[in-house]
């Protein structure tokens, strides 16, 4: 990322207040510091003091196309002075309102017998005096702007400036981000058909429709020696079931390396896929044999969405990009026992978030598919989650989200991913509360807690994110 950084402040008080100047500027050059270990690249334009600073700012960053404006808000400074920065450059602003330390000294500031002295040692504190007036001005000129409140050296701040840097990255990944969509939508799941100019005005990427036959002409050219290869990988990333016949192996490992080539001359990075190929049999051999070959396009930062689930292909990218993994997933059955929610599906999965390597394993039938082959059997290492859901409501696109976590024990061995979760709301209460937002059926599952960093992603996408729980 590419950021700008700049603190602002009053000239008024230089000549007044010794010291305060440098002491200021020594503060930015500390968070210039951190914003660069958390490997962002800084564009800094100092103290801005005049508006014809702001100006000369503006053009800088202007120049060097920053992604976002840091605004350091130093000690109170007039608003005119920030205005045409942020005016000009139209990128998202975050406004640092942070004090040098949690609290003034108030014995050491009030024993200076100097109230000269003593005002200039409280400038150095009232970053806050400023922050309303920023609010006010940014308000009415329709300015996109983020608050981080508190002490410069406090953990909690640069938690929330990194989960910020973060978001500002998956939101220009997206945007550059090309989604295959291979085949067509399982017919009459009215929740999964989705508007594809809504999402690609909101996230920014690129979709790209392609003909389920396109797959024939990458498949005609894959040779034995790669056949063996890609099985090579399946015993490497897989744990492969005994059961699994040397014809289903090689079939499967055939239309992965077929996958592969797709993948890379279209530049994809996720795709949404379904078919059934009745009535032809070679696309019915293709279509039966993808799931090992999307599972690790899905493991190697190329999520694939079954039943041509679009929403979810970009909810699993997302999560992809927060390096939380991003799972295929729908809700399986309710363990009121327990009180655990069972979720799992059957097609790709994210074997980076598995439980041990995934299994390999044949199904004697695709439930509510045509066809037979080789599936996965994964279960989501224990411990923090989050479920994703891009949902398209009446008023637009929404990210829905959820923290639970990954619980030990009983699931489906059904050759599918296959896990039980638990929320800080009983089953029903949790069930009621997600479907009442309006999701389609599935969601992505991703490790650790990133609702906090979903929820600035979707500030910076200027769309709604709604939290259960």
């Amino acid at each position: 990322m590419k950021v700008g950084l700049f603190c602002i402040g009053l000239d008024t008080y230089w000549p007044q207040f010794e010291g305060l100047l440098p002491r200021l500027l020594g503060y930015k050059d500390r968070i210039k510091e951190k914003l660069q270990d958390l490997n962002a690249e800084v564009i800094d334009s100092g103290m801005i003091d005049t508006p014809f600073k702001a100006r000369e700012a503006a053009e800088k960053f202007g120049e060097e196309n920053v992604d976002a404006l840091f605004l350091f808000v130093s000690t109170y400074a007039l608003s005119h002075n920030v205005l045409p920065v942020v005016q000009q450059c139209r990128v998202p602003v975050i406004v640092l309102n942070l004090q040098p330390v949690p609290a003034i000294d108030y014995d050491h500031l009030n024993s200076m017998g100097d109230r000269g002295k003593m005002t200039g040692e409280w400038l150095a504190h009232c970053q806050a005096c400023n922050l309303p007036e920023l609010v006010s001005v940014f308000n009415r000129a329709h300015i996109d702007y983020h608050l981080v409140t508190g002490y410069l050296e406090e953990p909690y701040v640069w938690q929330e400036i990194d989960g910020w840097l973060m978001a500002l990255n998956v939101k220009k990944t997206l945007a550059r981000n090309r989604i295959g969509i291979l085949g067509h939508y399982y017919n009459g799941m009215l929740d999964v058909y989705s508007d594809l100019t809504l999402l690609a005005s909101t996230f920014g990427n690129h979709f790209e429709l392609v003909e389920f036959g396109v797959l024939k002409g990458f498949l005609d050219r894959v040779s034995k020696e790669q056949i063996a290869q890609k099985i090579e990988q399946f015993n490497h990333e897989f744990a492969v079931s005994d059961d699994c016949s040397q014809y289903e192996l090689e079939r499967a490992a055939k239309t992965s390396v077929a996958l592969d080539q797709f993948v890379t001359e279209y530049q994809l990075g996720a795709l949404a896929y379904y078919y059934e190929g009745i009535g032809d049999p070679v696309n019915q051999d293709i279509i039966t044999s993808v799931i090992p070959g999307f599972t690790l396009l899905t493991g190697h930062h190329v999520p694939t969405a079954g039943e041509c689930e679009v929403k979810n292909a970009l909810a699993m990218k997302i999560l992809d990009l927060f390096k939380a993994g991003g799972s295929f997933s729908e809700f399986y059955a309710m363990d009121f026992n327990d009180n655990v929610v069972l979720l799992g599906h059957d097609g790709p999965a994210h074997f980076s978030i598995s439980e041990g390597k995934v299994g390999l394993v044949p199904v004697p039938v695709y439930h509510g598919k045509p066809g037979k082959g080789l599936s996965i059997q994964m279960k989501v290492k224990d411990g923090p989650v989050t479920l994703l859901s891009v949902i398209h409501t009446p008023d637009g696109i929404k990210l829905l989200m959820a923290e639970g976590e990954s619980v030990p024990g009983p699931t489906l061995q059904i050759g599918n991913t296959n896990s039980r979760y638990r929320f800080n709301l009983d089953v029903r209460d949790f069930i009621n509360q997600w479907s009442l937002a309006g999701p389609a059926h599935h969601c992505a599952i991703g490790t650790g807690h990133v609702a906090s960093t979903l929820q600035k992603l979707a500030a910076l996408l200027k769309i709604e994110s709604i939290k259960i729980g």
